[in-house]
């Protein structure tokens, strides 16, 4: 985890029995009662360091409710350990894989917060959480003081002896923290530990799974591993690989949508350029915009086989289909009308359907929908409305060397 210079002194005062005793008593926290919550603390007589501490982490707390629920109400977190902590509802998948395979003991590399080690250590697995930094490395203690089965070392990944320990699971920092914030790494190599680094623990024949940023290219996925994206409500999370017992048999390159309670997945035996082969065809029909997780793991042509579809160019990930098929890889829309990309015309189209809220998404083209949203409305109010007023969603992307805007409609 990349250390924040701010984080321990943050931390710090809520590491004493007063402190503890105070940020548990706020109960749920809101922004609109920071300014009351301030004086009524400071009139108790509690100094001022402590209260700020208090409320940045009640602060964080909120925020952590989106990844780690109920839990986050009695954790403690830093800002820039949060960014990476893996949700629990993934983490729980991370760990199902060690049981599958029958690993009863983990080495949780560059465990953050204890997201992974909390899930692995609730399915009964004998935990050692491994955290390089010191701040991250307490505020995992206490998060994992419920776990009689996890023990934390304040202790390099790369370093740490894995003697008598079955499985490996390892979560580099992918971010570098300075004065100024967090600032992302895309080389897999100045991640910490560094993807190397896996490949060398996967080569000693150990069951090695590893969580990296989803942006990961295909060409630094190593060979022999399975290699599973995944996205929860809408938005791709993350990119697992996993080696040796971990990996599924027949799986390569996997794609996992969660919804709510759903999980749904799609995957594919061939390396990545390999397998289907889409067909390209019109416009029209069924548009299909394909999952975030489904276009990372290389799978469009696999869903466009699916749905008896096509692409509408083979660089693009939109799929156009004769016909309605439920799917939870994609969003669908209804194709109402293709028309070449025209500011002055597009302007006119709103105008003339009356139309007031306008939904813009893009593929192939650099154009901005923000910019193109203020293009299209401008002038509008002046004059007498032929129709009702409606939203409308838009699709622009390019065929060839055509820019197209399909006016669709969302099934």
């Amino acid at each position: 985890m990349a250390q924040d210079p701010h984080a321990a002194e943050q931390l710090a005062p809520l590491l004493t029995s007063e402190g503890w005793a105070l940020l548990n008593s706020l109960g749920p926290y809101r922004e609109e009662d920071a300014l009351a919550i301030t004086a009524r603390l400071r009139k108790a007589g509690h100094a001022p360091e402590l209260v700020s501490a208090v409320l940045s982490q009640a602060r964080l707390r909120v925020k952590a409710e989106a990844k780690f629920g109920e839990f986050s109400r009695h954790m403690l977190f830093t800002r820039a350990g949060l960014e990476q902590a893996t949700r629990l509802s993934i983490a729980a998948r991370h760990a199902r894989r060690f049981v599958d395979a029958d690993v009863r003991s983990v080495a949780d590399l560059g465990c953050g917060l204890g997201a992974d080690a909390m899930a692995m250590a609730s399915l009964d697995l004998d935990v050692t959480a491994v955290e390089l930094d010191e701040t991250t490395a307490a505020c995992a203690t206490i998060n994992l003081m419920p776990f009689p089965n996890v023990r934390v070392v304040h202790e390099d990944a790369q370093t740490v002896p894995l003697e008598g320990i079955e499985g490996v699971w390892l979560d580099p920092a992918r971010r570098t923290t300075t004065t100024s914030g967090t600032t992302r790494l895309w080389d897999p190599q100045q991640f910490s530990p560094p993807l190397s680094f896996v490949s060398e623990l996967a080569d000693a024949g150990r069951p090695v799974g590893v969580k990296l940023g989803p942006g990961l290219p295909h060409s630094s996925v190593p060979e022999g591993c399975e290699a599973q994206w995944v996205s929860t409500d809408g938005e791709v999370a993350e990119v697992g690989l996993y080696f040796n017992a971990l990996k599924r048999p027949s799986v390569r390159r996997a794609a996992l949508v969660l919804a709510g309670q759903t999980a749904s997945e799609l995957v594919a035996e061939t390396d990545f350029g390999g397998g289907v082969r889409a067909e390209v065809g019109p416009l029209e029909g069924f548009l299909y915009e394909p999952d975030g997780a489904v276009i990372r793991a290389g799978l469009v042509a696999e869903l466009a086989d699916r749905l008896g579809g096509h692409l509408v160019d083979p660089h693009i990930a939109y799929i156009c289909a004769p016909n309605l098929v439920a799917t939870p890889f994609a969003k669908a829309y209804r194709v109402l009308d293709v028309r070449p990309y025209n500011v002055r015309a597009l302007r006119q189209w709103v105008r003339d359907e009356g139309i007031t809220a306008l939904d813009i998404k893009k593929r192939g083209t650099s154009v901005t929908p923000e910019e193109l949203r203020k293009l299209l409305f401008l002038g509008q109010g002046k004059g007498p409305k032929k129709k009702p007023h409606r939203r409308a969603t838009l699709v622009l992307t390019r065929i060839g060397d055509d820019r197209v805007a399909a006016v669709v409609e969302p099934v």
